[in-house]
């Protein structure tokens, strides 16, 4: 076997443990936020969701222009369809997620912030009682419905994705997981 072809660049490693780690992040600090209504930390979810799209925009234009990797070993058809179903589902979903965060955001009159830096403001009720007025109510409330089941399908294909990892290390001991942490396999 010609493992150059299956060794994945810096790059390529470099962006999925990023990606991963924030998306993870996010979505435990999202689903921790709503269970228990935390809003104090809000500010820090917005935040690294504006970020992340300074790593998942580089990875997908990169997958663009590189296509997938190859397949590490021989899979069934149905391993081939669940894998590029959770692989799509993932990187999509990474991008969508933080662009539906933004949205709902902006047209629920929350305004847009950076780590406190203000990139869209506020839109605050005239009255001087500190209320927002949403910009656009009804977008604002589909794209939170977005934000949510797409919360929960990223968290679903993360799971998938993790059960894969480990079948393809430890069953099919097939190097997949080891060429993700930068490794060359034979």
């Amino acid at each position: 076997m010609n493992d150059s072809k299956y060794l994945l660049s810096k790059a390529t490693v470099a962006l999925h443990w990023s990606v991963a780690f924030f998306m993870i992040v996010l979505l435990a600090l999202g689903l921790y936020m709503s269970e228990y209504k935390a809003y104090s930390l809000y500010g820090i979810h917005k935040s690294l969701g504006i970020v992340i799209l300074l790593l998942v925009v580089p990875r997908i234009l990169y997958r663009l222009r590189t296509g997938w990797p190859e397949a590490a070993s021989n899979y069934t058809k149905m391993e081939e369809l669940l894998s590029r179903l959770v692989h799509y589902v993932l990187i999509v979903g990474t991008l969508i997620m933080p662009i539906s965060g933004m949205a709902m955001s902006a047209f629920g009159g929350h305004g847009i912030f950076v780590f406190g830096i203000e990139l869209l403001p506020l839109n605050l009720d005239p009255s001087g009682d500190g209320k927002v007025i949403p910009i656009h109510g009804f977008l604002a409330g589909l794209f939170s419905d977005v934000h949510e089941v797409l919360a929960y399908l990223l968290l679903v294909s993360l799971a998938l994705h993790v059960i894969g990892a480990l079948k393809h290390h430890f069953i099919d001991k097939d190097g997949t997981l080891r060429r993700m942490l930068g490794k060359r396999i034979s």
